[in-house]
């Protein structure tokens, strides 16, 4: 079900960089200082850009990003607050180091590393008490499409994953729809692919929140996000954003992925 278009202008667009197990402190560095050059020439204050380093990079890049229109993310987190947890880290941890945002439930930690729905409940509950905003991750595998299983599986992971929480927690978070299939293949769900399964999440929210919380959740698009796909995704009303793997990894096609949304500025 598609929103107004008033509503969409309503979400401020957010693209969000992921770089996962990439870039040392000094490349992290090089990166920020070529993007805060090409920024100057666009207007990023249109748009929440979202850097998510490695642990070992996130108080560099923090700090050097001062305060220029960019936020830092962690890509994962830990649920307990301290204790014998080796090689974890907390939430007051990364808002300590500069973050502002999390990555959770990413498809690579659920099938890599096997999280479940009630683990990513946990952290999706650790990350706003430790004030936070998750970026929350959900989407299907290549097997689950082809079995038509997409919106059970979607279901599933967005009930579980927001399980218990109150309309304020879900408001303060980001959603991010990853179709599996398309990280990191090359391959993308097309632009109506993606509405149908992002307007089917706001559905959701609707159904349990209410249609004030639904239209209020910015809803990103993650699955081989590039500078030539992004802004036909994101005229879609129900996309509001982006969450890019590999092409963040190069400051210049990440700037052009985030110059590719002020079409729906205008």
């Amino acid at each position: 079900m598609k929103i107004s278009s008033m509503s969409k202008k309503l979400r401020k667009p957010a693209i969000v960089a992921n770089w996962k197990m990439n870039k040392t402190i000094s490349d992290a560095l090089q990166f920020v200082d070529e993007c805060r050059k090409m920024f100057k020439e666009i207007s990023v204050d249109r748009v929440d850009v979202v850097l998510s380093p490695p642990y070992t990079a996130i108080k560099a890049v923090s700090d050097a990003i001062g305060n220029d229109n960019i936020a830092v993310a962690a890509q994962n987190l830990y649920w307990e607050e301290k204790g014998a947890f080796t090689g974890e880290v907390s939430a007051s941890m990364l808002a300590d180091s500069g973050c502002k945002f999390v990555i959770i439930g990413h498809s690579e930690r659920r099938h890599q590393f096997g999280e479940t729905d009630e683990g990513i409940n946990k952290k999706i509950r650790s990350a706003i008490h430790g004030n936070l905003s998750p970026i929350f991750c959900v989407g299907e595998t290549l097997q689950q499409r082809e079995h038509d299983e997409t919106f059970k599986v979607i279901r599933d992971q967005v009930e579980k994953g927001l399980d218990g929480l109150s309309e304020e927690a879900v408001s303060t978070l980001l959603i991010a729809y990853e179709p599996v299939w398309a990280i990191g293949t090359g391959k993308n769900a097309t632009p109506e692919q993606a509405e149908e399964v992002h307007g089917f999440i706001r559905s959701i929210l609707r159904e349990t929140y209410g249609r004030s919380v639904s239209e209020t959740v910015r809803i990103l698009y993650g699955g081989s996000v590039t500078p030539e796909n992004v802004s036909n995704l994101i005229k879609e009303h129900n996309i509001d954003g982006a969450l890019v793997g590999g092409a963040s990894l190069k400051a210049d096609s990440f700037v052009k992925i985030v110059a590719g949304t002020f079409d729906i500025l205008k």
